[in-house]
């Protein structure tokens, strides 16, 4: 999926060259807000209100700080982090860590999958089945977009995520949330097993494994590798790339779950189809084809991005590379089987990003130890103070994990 020839070398002179460099964290931000996203968020905010608030803006942080030391390992080395990691490795603890990135891969295409075919269900009323495998054709389609150079497929991607933005937030227009009821959803608590479950959800919906894989090789397809002429001022670009994207990935899960506190709360709601229609009715029709259609628009630009993160974990990994459509299909028949045998679609969204969570401690943890070498990092060596935070961040994360599994054990 990379570039066949050197990307010209990134000038950040000023502040119009600096904002043409701008780009590869609005593609990885997509993931931040998959169909996954809008089963967990909408969910939390029917169910518990604005009681797990404080989870999604602790992830949107946390989310910002892996993703900038992604890009930052990717522009300084030249190289993706599933390359690194592959380097770095024997061959057994290679091809194990290439398969659990692979389940995170087919977690993440079943949310993807699943949540573009209920868009499709809802707009123009396709079966499930049909509507998975027309988001599956179109999003290979988008693929395909890359191969006319990055900034084009960029562009595309962007442009999705603004109907994913506007789709999304429109209903706060019509029903904004009572700003000190808000307010309380930032003091951290759970309420038992299920309020648990849930928080683990919305941690893996919003840092996502993929995400972290593939922002490294999509700073290293955009700029190339850095040399001690430009590293420091691209890379101040890269932070103001994550800064921006960040900021609209997290608005989106704040406004969602806002909204669903405000307008949902209390309802019994089954699935994503009864949220719709609840929209439809208490916020209005255009509301609700807004939504639908940013729904579909989340489905089709994050299942178009995690394919192009399914092929950068195989290239680093395995040191293959495999026609894309076979690539597409690897990931993308277990959501059409799962969605032919009549599984619950919002079912399937919630526990595929349970599984993503699990799946955050082997992206972090080799990320945080590639950011730390002083040889790899010896043009802009990375603050003991950046390690130390992304280190808590990583155990907050695994003891989130913990948790969960001990709720589970005990009821």
């Amino acid at each position: 999926m990379t570039l066949l020839t050197r990307p010209p070398r990134p000038d950040a002179g000023t502040l119009l060259n600096r904002t043409k460099l701008l780009g590869p964290a609005f593609v990885a931000a997509v993931a931040y807000v998959d169909p996954g996203n809008v089963a967990t968020n909408t969910t939390a905010g029917a169910t518990y209100q604005y009681l797990l608030l404080w989870v999604l803006v602790g992830a949107t942080l946390m989310a910002g700080l892996i993703q900038y030391l992604s890009a930052k390992v990717g522009w300084l080395t030249g190289q993706s982090l599933p390359a690194l990691v592959g380097q770095r490795t024997r061959r057994r603890t290679r091809l194990a860590y290439w398969a659990q990135a692979e389940l995170v891969a087919v977690a993440t295409d079943i949310a993807e999958v699943v949540g573009g075919a209920l868009a499709l269900q809802l707009l123009f009323d396709l079966p499930l089945v049909a509507g998975a495998v027309v988001t599956v054709s179109v999003s290979t389609a988008l693929l395909y977009v890359q191969r006319h150079g990055q900034p084009s497929f960029e562009k595309v991607i962007t442009a999705l995520l603004a109907v994913v933005t506007v789709g999304f937030l429109a209903g706060l227009v019509v029903d904004p949330p009572d700003p000190a009821q808000a307010a309380a959803g930032l003091v951290p608590r759970l309420a038992g097993t299920d309020s648990a479950l849930l928080a683990v959800g919305m941690l893996g919906a919003t840092v996502m494994p993929h995400a972290v894989y593939l922002h490294s090789a999509l700073v290293r397809d955009r700029h190339g590798r850095a040399d001690p002429g430009n590293a420091r001022g691209v890379l101040g670009a890269v932070k103001a790339d994550v800064i921006l994207a960040m900021v609209v990935a997290g608005s989106v899960n704040i406004g969602m779950l806002l909204l669903s506190g405000s307008s949902l709360f209390g309802l019994q709601l089954d699935g994503l189809t009864e949220v719709h229609t609840a929209i439809s009715t208490g916020l209005g029709p255009v509301v609700a084809i807004l939504f639908a259609l940013a729904l579909l628009a989340s489905g089709l630009a994050s299942t178009s991005v995690g394919g192009y993160a399914g092929t950068v974990i195989m290239d680093g990994l395995l040191h293959r590379r495999i026609p894309l459509l076979w690539r597409r299909l690897a990931t993308a028949i277990p959501a059409l089987v799962l969605l032919g045998l009549g599984a619950d679609p919002t079912r399937l969204l919630i526990l595929s990003q349970v599984v993503l969570s699990f799946g955050i401690p082997f992206a972090l943890i080799p990320l945080v130890r590639i950011a730390r070498d002083p040889k790899l990092m010896a043009l802009v060596p990375t603050r003991p103070a950046t390690i130390a935070i992304t280190w808590a961040v990583v155990a907050a994360i695994v003891a989130l994990n913990a948790l969960l599994l001990v709720l589970l054990i005990t009821g």
